[in-house]
């Protein structure tokens, strides 16, 4: 099953921590918050990835090109003629990554559409952000789509909260206190979709258009759309608080969508 990443967007919320990069290539510990949603999906044994460009796409071409430069140590002879020696071989090997310009100002459900070639041969396919990690089971996500056989299956996910959240007896004694936990009410979509192919019908070819707003909307009215809900970790960088937070989580070792 292929996966669909959305990797155009200009992430202007986010500008104050890179100008240079595109979001998905803001990274996390050394490297892009891309590779790491690639290597959640990989530990999955989800290999195959397309990759929805627009913004800045020769950054993100750029780091696939020159995968190993980019991710391994290595030794040239400068002015030689000796191939530059890698010291260590990679684990991606296996993957098999397409990139596809989508366009520079394509809208989420516009850049779905232009990759469907790219799919076509797919009863169904895996799609998500370029700015958002979690410890969501992909096999029970897979499970559960397949056996409501709906079109789309949306993953829901608590929003992190940028508050502590207190709870108190009617005395006002605190009986429970949590640092910026995870929201408790209500999900938000967190992205890690799965979908049926027969999502293109929803999809005009001639617009520019948010796949959230109106294909989504039409999908729940026909009851074509599932929610799998998820109550563990989920976090999107979309402001410098938030690549600090992913930063954190990293460099401590406590990063719980690191399977590798």
């Amino acid at each position: 099953m292929k996966v669909v990443i959305l990797c155009g967007g200009y992430g202007t919320r986010i500008r104050d921590v890179s100008e240079d990069l595109p979001k998905p290539m803001i990274p996390v510990g050394g490297y892009p918050i891309l590779w790491h949603i690639m290597k959640y999906y990989a530990s999955f044994k989800f290999k195959e990835f397309v990759l929805c460009l627009g913004y800045k796409s020769t950054v993100i071409k750029d780091f696939f090109l020159n995968y190993k430069a980019h991710t391994r140590d290595f030794t040239m002879h400068l002015g030689g003629q000796t191939p530059i020696a890698y010291q260590e071989e990679h684990s991606e090997s296996d993957w098999r990554v397409t990139l596809a310009d989508t366009g520079l100002t394509s809208l989420t459900g516009t850049r779905v559409k232009r990759i469907q070639k790219y799919v076509a041969d797919e009863e169904n396919f895996l799609l998500t952000y370029g700015d958002g990690v979690g410890s969501v089971n992909l096999d029970e996500l897979v499970r559960f789509h397949k056996s409501h056989g709906k079109i789309l299956t949306l993953t829901g996910v608590r929003p992190p909260s940028r508050f502590g959240e207190i709870a108190s007896d009617a005395s006002g004694r605190v009986i429970e206190f949590n640092e910026k936990p995870q929201a408790t009410a209500g999900f938000i979509s967190g992205g890690f979709f799965v979908c049926r192919r027969e999502i293109f019908e929803y999809l005009p070819a001639n617009e520019n258009f948010m796949l959230e707003q109106t294909p989504m909307q039409r999908l729940a009215r026909d009851g074509q759309m599932m929610l799998h809900e998820h109550e563990g970790f989920w976090q999107c960088m979309d402001t410098a608080r938030d690549y600090q937070l992913l930063n954190g989580l990293y460099n401590s070792g406590k990063a719980p969508w690191v399977l590798w």
